[in-house]
């Protein structure tokens, strides 16, 4: 495999956002994942055995990840309501179940579902990602749940961005978790992938109400993928 070189576009700095196209990706095994405290990588490992979380198809990197983001999250007192956090795991392709809901406090996998990604990040699999409003592409990173409303979607569910020049933006380009037709079982059960979205996490229509009530108002949301360029730049992973 060769090596992925990294590109950054150099703009100025209070509208700096860092390059995530992902084309040609490593996959999360060639991902080194450091270690920042050998605490919270056994508290992951432990969480994330008990859970029986690789059954379900999500990978130990991606768990760690997520759980580092999360303590560090929390530490800051930017996740209100902790003990829970939902990972969108984007390594995978969109006909898998790569939605989980994960009670860490009782190591309890609450759900795992379907989700969609955004209509310019790729087809199947997503490769592309950015934080530009009218970009149709999804955003990498961690967010914080917000609340809810009534939109054309039905219930949705605001998502705050919480990385700069990663997902800052989210707010402002409405990326919210809502239900959607396009994302249907019976398009995995015949091998496809699922419909996309303009940029938002979509769930199943049938699923989203119970979603949206059990993460809304303060949980983290981890939008992950092993992409180099995501994993190297966010500071919430590298400071």
């Amino acid at each position: 495999m060769g090596f992925l070189s990294l590109s950054f576009t150099v703009v100025p700095a209070a509208t700096a956002e860092v390059s995530t196209n992902t084309e040609g990706y490593f996959s999360p095994a060639a991902v080194n994942k450091e270690i920042t405290s050998p605490e919270i990588e056994a508290e992951a490992h432990t969480i994330y055995n008990r859970c029986g979380l690789e059954a379900y198809g999500l990978s130990s990197v991606a768990f760690s990840y997520a759980y580092e983001g999360y303590e560090k999250l929390v530490a800051e007192n930017k996740i209100p309501r902790s003990g829970m956090i939902t990972i969108c795991d984007f390594s995978q392709g969109s006909g898998s179940k790569r939605l989980y809901i994960i009670d860490l406090e009782n190591n309890k996998l609450v759900r795992n579902t379907w989700v969609a990604h955004g209509r310019n990040s790729g087809s199947v699999f997503a490769t592309r990602f950015s934080n530009q409003p009218e970009s149709l592409q999804s955003s990498l990173g961690f967010y914080v749940t917000r609340g809810t409303y009534i939109g054309k979607h039905g219930m949705s569910l605001k998502l705050d961005g919480l990385e700069p020049g990663i997902n800052n933006n989210a707010m402002r380009r409405n990326i919210v978790v809502h239900g959607a037709a396009y994302v249907d079982p019976a398009r995995a059960r015949y091998g496809g992938g699922m419909g996309r979205s303009f940029g938002c996490p979509a769930v199943p229509q049938q699923e989203s109400a119970s979603i949206i009530n059990t993460i809304k108002e303060g949980t983290c949301l981890f939008i992950y993928h092993p992409g180099v360029n995501y994993l190297h730049a966010s500071k919430l992973l590298n400071d």
